[in-house]
């Protein structure tokens, strides 16, 4: 069990009595403990010291190097010195501490005591009296060093089994708790069921019991705000952190009824606590009223009294701005309100109180602006008789700058001071429950982000006195002004605002206005003109214009589309503006009342010429300003379906078919279109459309139409007058040479500057001529085979 250098821990006897004494006399007379045989030779003692090994027996000693050298014993004279002898042999042979292996401790034993004997019965051979005394004395040295090591022995071997004894008494024991726990476990399985069962109701119970907590708090709550919101001084919540609080507490106790309404008494309570939620409201507004009318009692009254622009601009917005935010939570408080009804853009939100929040918040909107619209009168009628008076004095035109740039940034000031206020920026919405809807329902003079009704009231009387021409002047200054950006141009919030105004006053009121004025003036001029002898003529071409020569309505109708394309963006020019189209329509119409006044008089001028030349100029102004679709607001979805009919009808079965594509080539001296197709020329196959429904509602048509069939009857009846005048060989070639010469001269009086539309119409007349000849010969031909 333990290895032999264990047991080899017996000490010097000198040592331990040199060592003993010494102690002994350093520790005074008090008792001290010896120290312990079972001490590991590598164990620390009580004291601190580390033991010293003991020296080992000289018997049990290992060879482990050469025995010693001997020595000469010098005999004895007398029995005394053979004890000194004796005494001295195991002081020059130490006694070895290893443990002779496979020897026993009893034969060691029982040797000790065999050696004395020998050598005393050979000391008593010389002397038995002496020899008696010196055989105890050796006996006894020898046998000191060996019971001391038998007796350590005995004791090691008891403590052994004592813990030995002690382990076995252990292991029982725990085999017994073993047995006990296994017991007991067995006798607490139903009993820990039992808990678990008890631990899992105990967690239902105070779940339901949380449940019914929290329930009645939505009944409990209603004496608790009854209390407060019907309390003297109720007012003064409206200004403090807990009226919101209030305000959420109420929704939760209103959704909570609303979702339980099985509940005892639930429709009672919802009623009351949107009863209090409107009365708690209601103190909203009252606040937000009163602060209003103090702080517009203090600025009014200033700006009132000052002159300059820049104070009144301070007045009016700073100064206004920093009395009414210096409540402490009267406007977050608003906010909060506005917000439950209303998201940031003004849209409206959905909700079981949006509708009791939505009327809070537009009652709060009209209170708002009727106190700026009160304060800020003063500055407005200022403004609107500065622009009186420079309209009067100066130029309408730069009066009308003016104002417009002055309301569009009061527009954006106003804007940014509420949506500080409110915490919303209300964007144009046709919805009728939105913000922008509930600020537009109220008439102001101020103009706001959604009222610009006071600028086109401002502009409207002024420009109605003065021309078309002035109107199209400030229309088109607009236009380009806020509704066309420059590419490298970055846009600002105030940009951006104003384009909004922009074009809100554009569609809303100014377009309508201008179109209203361009309608007048197309009845008073092109409609109900007067057709005098002298405009059915085509006199010669001054100033080398197109137009100097052109029938009066027709040239008043060039006019008015160019002033309307100025006026007016690109997309309303070119998508069925209603102007274009009547003016294109009166246009044609005027232009058939002349030629229905030319054919029957003698005025020596050719119908069809007449037409080909004036509908040639309105043709030519529509493409120069690229204005493509000519059809009026209620036509039907029409492009290029007329197209295929319109050229099977000229080309397709016609013996002069040649002349549709000498017809095409006109189209160049008409920029970007010809007069085949209004679009990209590209033929395509469409159902049939009747020919009154293009000249009811595509005036652009009707006019392509008019202009093929002029031609086609101009070029056929001077190729039939001139195959006429060859056929009559008594005429000859004279009366051939002043019908070529009467032709030209009438070509070139109509069309001084455009020598393509001479050639290409002299080029129709002799194609057309040659096919003539060529169906006659072809005809008579027919008629020889045919007769027997």
């Amino acid at each position: 069990m333990f290895e032999d250098s264990w047991y080899s821990i017996v000490p010097d006897i000198q040592q331990r009595r040199g060592t003993g004494s010494a102690n002994s006399q350093s520790a005074g007379p008090g008792h001290r403990r010896r120290a312990s045989l079972l001490q590991q030779p590598n164990e620390t003692s009580d004291n601190g010291g580390r033991g010293k090994q003991l020296p080992a027996l000289y018997e049990n000693r290992e060879d482990t190097t050469s025995p010693p050298s001997p020595t000469l014993i010098r005999r004895a004279h007398s029995w005394s010195d053979l004890a000194g002898i004796a005494n001295a042999r195991p002081a020059k042979y130490p006694i070895s501490t290893q443990h002779p292996r496979n020897h026993n401790v009893h034969s060691q034993l029982d040797a000790l005591t065999l050696c004395p004997s020998e050598t005393v019965d050979w000391a008593i051979g010389k002397d038995e009296i002496e020899g008696e005394a010196s055989t105890d004395d050796l006996l006894q040295a020898s046998l000191q060093e060996y019971s001391l090591y038998h007796g350590q022995l005995e004791m090691t071997e008891r403590h052994l089994g004592t813990l030995v004894e002690d382990a076995d008494s252990a292991l029982r024991i725990l085999e017994s708790l073993c047995k006990s726990f296994r017991t007991v476990e067995e006798q607490t399985t139903s009993f820990r069921s039992q808990c678990d069962d008890l631990l899992t109701e105990q967690k239902r119970l105070e779940v339901l019991a949380e449940e019914v907590g929290t329930d009645l708090h939505y009944y409990a709550y209603l004496d608790n705000v009854s209390r407060r919101l019907n309390a003297p001084g109720a007012g003064r919540l409206v200004d403090d952190e807990a009226f919101g609080e209030v305000l959420a507490s109420l929704d939760s106790c209103i959704a909570f009824m609303t979702k339980n309404n099985h509940y005892r008494d639930a429709e009672s309570y919802l009623a009351r606590y949107q009863s209090l939620l409107t009365k708690a409201l209601h103190l909203l507004e009252v606040g937000f009223t009163n602060r209003l009318e103090k702080v517009s009692g203090e600025v009014s009254r200033q700006i009132v009294l000052t002159q300059s622009e820049s104070a009144r601009h301070a007045l009016a917005y700073g100064r206004f701005e920093e009395i009414l935010t210096e409540s402490y939570s009267l406007i977050p408080n608003i906010q909060t309100v506005v917000l439950s009804a209303y998201d940031q853009y003004g849209q409206a939100k959905t909700g079981l109180n949006s509708d009791i929040y939505s009327n809070t918040a537009n009652n709060l909107f009209h209170a708002y602006w009727a106190v700026r619209d009160r304060d800020l009168k003063p500055i407005v009628q200022h403004e609107l008789d500065a622009f009186k008076q420079e309209a009067k004095d100066v130029s309408v035109e730069t009066a009308a700058r003016t104002f417009i740039k002055q309301c569009f940034e009061r527009s954006y000031n106003e804007a940014t001071l509420f949506q500080k206020l409110f915490s919303i920026e209300p964007h144009y919405s046709t919805d009728s429950k939105s913000a922008f809807a509930a600020l537009r329902s109220s008439s102001r003079s101020l103009v706001t982000g959604t009222n610009i009704t006071p600028i086109a009231t401002a502009l409207q009387p002024v420009l109605g006195t003065r021309d078309l021409k002035t109107i199209c002047l400030v229309v088109g200054w607009v236009t380009s002004e806020y509704l066309l950006l420059e590419y490298d141009e970055d846009e600002t919030p105030f940009t951006a605002h104003c384009r909004g105004l922009a074009s809100r006053l554009l569609v809303e009121h100014l377009w309508t206005f201008t179109d209203a004025f361009f309608e007048a003036e197309i009845a008073r001029s092109i409609s109900k003109a007067a057709i005098t002898p002298e405009s059915l003529k085509i006199g010669p071409m001054t100033n080398n214009e197109s137009t100097s020569n052109a029938f009066p309505p027709v040239k008043k109708a060039v006019e008015l589309l160019g002033m309307f394309d100025q006026s007016m963006p690109k997309e309303r020019c070119q998508r069925n503006s209603p102007v274009v189209f009547k003016i294109v329509k009166e246009s044609i119409a005027g232009l058939q009342r002349a030629e229905a006044r030319i054919k029957p008089s003698k005025t020596g001028t050719d119908a069809d010429l007449f037409m080909i030349k004036n509908l040639l100029i309105l043709k030519n102004e529509l493409m120069s300003l690229e204005i493509g679709d000519v059809r009026s607001s209620q036509a039907p979805g029409m492009g290029l379906e007329h197209f295929g009919q319109i050229w099977e009808t000229i080309s397709s079965n016609n013996p002069l078919n040649i002349v549709g594509n000498i017809l095409t080539s006109f189209s160049s001296y008409i920029p970007g279109s010809s007069y085949w197709s209004r679009g990209n020329g590209n033929v395509v196959s469409a159902p049939p459309v009747s020919s009154q429904n293009i000249t009811q509602h595509d005036a652009g048509e009707q006019l392509d139409n008019l202009l093929r069939q002029s031609i086609y009857a101009f070029t056929r009846r001077w190729a039939t007058t001139i195959n006429e005048a060859l056929a009559k060989n008594k005429l000859g070639g004279k009366n051939i040479t002043k019908i070529e010469r009467d032709l030209d001269e009438m070509l070139d009086r109509a069309f001084t500057n455009q020598p393509e539309v001479v050639a290409k119409l002299k080029e129709a007349i002799q194609i057309d001529a040659q096919a003539q000849n060529e169906a006659a010969r072809e005809a008579k031909s027919g008629s020889r085979a045919t007769k027997p």
